[in-house]
């Protein structure tokens, strides 16, 4: 499996309070960030599996929920992630 315990640790005690952290806002987009990169790359390959495509698609909108609410919820928040995480260009 790509994703492993440890690599999730890892991603939540960068992005999250804590490597425990898994319920924050920061710590679930990060951890989609990196699953969308991983299905990206995946794609690049296997041009003709729809069935990651469209789970890739699903895992954008969750992101995309997640930051219209922490955007909402706390704009500042909002900025440290997408900065963090280089999701704007």
């Amino acid at each position: 499996m790509y994703l492993s315990k440890e690599k999730k640790e890892e991603i939540f005690a960068e992005h999250g309070a804590s490597k425990a952290d898994t319920g924050s806002a920061e710590g679930q987009i990060a951890l989609f960030s990196y699953r969308i990169n991983h299905l990206s790359d995946h794609l690049k390959n296997n041009r003709k599996d729809f069935n990651t495509e469209r789970s890739l698609v699903k895992l954008v909108g969750k992101r995309r929920s997640l930051l219209d609410y922490l955007k909402a919820k706390d704009i500042e928040r909002y900025r440290a992630i997408v900065k963090k995480l280089g999701l704007r260009k």
